[in-house]
């Protein structure tokens, strides 16, 4: 019954002075069994019987269990207290029912922490040239900041996500975001190097989480059907952070301090804790399951506690002592043998199912000449075009919107295709468009790298360089859709395959882009990088055509129903 509690009664329900008694239910409760507390010794043998003997039975919860009826005597007879007030359940409704306003501010928040988080990556580069000066190091060693990050940012979901999974979303989040914050304020703070690199690697783990578990997250909500939308936007979110990061920072270190580019981000990242603290609520179905059994198991103890035993389930003629639990509980491992499991099995699958290498191979490139931008285009620019810091960050405009109009394109393609059904029902039609757009990586690096000339305006690289970027995005979009449609299950393992390789690599790119570029030259560096995209773009023709006898002769990998 939706709606507010509402003061019931049955024309069974006992009577005082000649009028029916009035109880008090909860809408998403059944309403309670009123016997009279002055049945007759020889009335109904099963209202008379004292259920207390009894043993509590475990039964297993689940959101559309239908939930017995609470025996309360009314009026309380000898030895009992008036019952209880029911637990308002609304609450724990399944996160597939909420509304759809919900779903969007949820998702509006994971993927503005997304893009916090991304945002991390790139805040490094700006203040290279002062703090290499000022702290006496080389532009290769200044970039371990950039690799410190990667390996907290790779390594740490291991741990984070089966966390997660049993403890719920909402406290990773805001535990995350608080070290976050913290780690944030450190790398501002510092005055040496190597407390920079602790402070990054700290800032790493903590940006991790709203990197990794926000694909979790909405897969708790949304169905399969509904998520290309929310996942385009959480894509977009993750790489337009990532191209804002030097165009806001730059400013920064140019008219300020660098050490303001740490501590204006460390408020955004304030700020988004306290917003998460106040609107994030738990997703996780097996959670607010658990919750929800709880709360049941405790309403029981208080009725029994006040002397009104059992509870009236359908088919049972007598009052049963009852509690719930949740299956999964009963099912899953030991916290510690789920983290070693998601320490194990991504390294494994990594070398046992090609689709996941070859996946995580191509994104682990893309990701890594993604990266390889931040130290690219400033040299470049500079050398070529005259351009200062101020300047050199404004060309990262180019990631910003070539992220908004790939995200656009993916979310309007895909409604498209749905509309009119040109897709075939299976895990390859992630892969339909992907096959066309990747390409747009490659033919971005050959742009970039054949008109890095001083006597080319720097609007064409410039260009070129989102175009490159439109080329990451759909590669980065279509890796998680098929991964997460291909294993189902060990979608989480697959998944953190392909990201610990992505940001391993990419960590270790900027550390040998110097040498590169200026041993091969512009154009022979991006001729290079170009020419492995290119070559790599014919992963998802491969799995377009073979994909179902690769993934049917897989032990992990399922078929996706017809």
């Amino acid at each position: 019954m939706p709606g507010k509690a509402n003061k019931m009664f049955s024309p069974s329900s006992p009577c005082k002075n000649g009028h029916p008694v009035v109880t008090e239910t909860d809408p998403l409760l059944p309403m309670p069994a009123v016997v009279s507390s002055h049945s007759s010794p020889t009335g109904d043998r099963d209202q008379c019987q004292d259920p207390s003997r009894q043993e509590i039975k475990y039964l297993y919860l689940e959101f559309d269990t239908a939930l017995p009826t609470p025996r309360i005597a009314l009026p309380p007879g000898p030895g009992q207290l008036p019952p209880p007030e029911q637990p308002c359940l609304k609450k724990y409704t399944s996160p597939y029912l909420w509304p759809k306003w919900r779903k969007s501010m949820l998702t509006c928040i994971s993927c503005i922490s997304t893009a916090i988080a991304g945002y991390s990556t790139g805040e490094i580069s700006p203040a290279s040239e002062e703090l290499t000066k000022g702290w006496g190091i080389s532009s290769v060693v200044y970039s371990l900041g950039i690799t410190t990050f990667c390996i907290g940012f790779a390594l740490a979901p291991m741990i984070i996500a089966p966390f997660s999974e049993v403890n719920g979303r909402r406290p990773v989040f805001i535990a995350s975001g608080i070290l976050f914050t913290a780690s944030t304020i450190a790398c501002g703070g510092t005055h040496i190097f190597a407390g920079l690199l602790v402070a990054r690697l700290i800032q790493g783990v903590g940006a991790s989480t709203f990197a990794t578990v926000v694909g979790g997250v909405i897969s708790d909500f949304y169905e399969a059907e509904d998520r290309n939308t929310p996942m385009a936007i959480y894509s977009g979110g993750a790489l337009f952070g990532t191209g804002l990061a030097p165009l806001i920072s730059s400013v920064i270190v140019y008219h300020t301090s660098w050490r303001w580019v740490y501590y204006s981000h460390a408020i955004a990242a304030g700020f988004l804790v306290v917003l998460m603290f106040l609107f994030f609520k738990e997703t996780r179905g097996n959670v607010i399951l658990r919750g929800k059994a709880q709360a049941l198991n405790k309403y029981y103890d208080q009725l029994e506690a006040a002397g009104h035993v059992g509870v009236m389930i359908a088919g049972h003629d007598e009052a049963c002592r009852i509690r719930w639990k949740v299956q999964s509980d009963d099912q899953r491992a030991s916290l510690g043998q789920m983290i070693l499991t998601s320490c194990y099995r991504p390294f494994s699958m990594l070398v046992t199912e090609p689709v996941v290498f070859f996946f995580s191979l191509w994104i682990a490139f893309s990701w890594a000449v993604l990266y390889l931008q931040f130290a690219s285009v400033p040299l470049v620019f500079a050398t070529n075009h005259g351009f200062n810091i101020q300047q050199n960050g404004a060309v990262f405009t180019s990631i910003c919107v070539g992220v908004i109009l790939m995200t656009s394109i993916s979310i309007f393609q895909e409604r498209l295709a749905s509309r009119f059904g040109i897709l075939p029902k299976s895990a390859e039609a992630r892969l339909y468009f992907a096959c066309f757009e990747a390409a747009l990586l490659p033919i971005g690096l050959f742009w970039f790298g054949w008109t890095s000339y001083p006597s080319i305006p720097w609007i064409v690289p410039t260009i070129a360089v989102g175009c490159a970027t439109m080329g990451i995005y759909s590669v980065y979009l279509a890796v998680f859709n098929y991964l997460a449609d291909t294993y189902h299950r060990y979608s989480s393992s697959a998944i953190a395959a392909q990201s610990c390789c992505r940001n391993l690599l990419g960590g270790v790119f900027p550390l040998v882009m110097n040498a590169m570029f200026t041993n091969l030259g512009y154009p022979g560096a991006s001729s290079l990088l170009g020419g492995i995209g290119l070559l790599l773009t014919l992963v998802p023709w491969v799995l377009l055509f073979f994909g179902p006898k690769i993934r049917a002769r897989s032990k992990l990998a399922s078929e996706l129903a017809s």
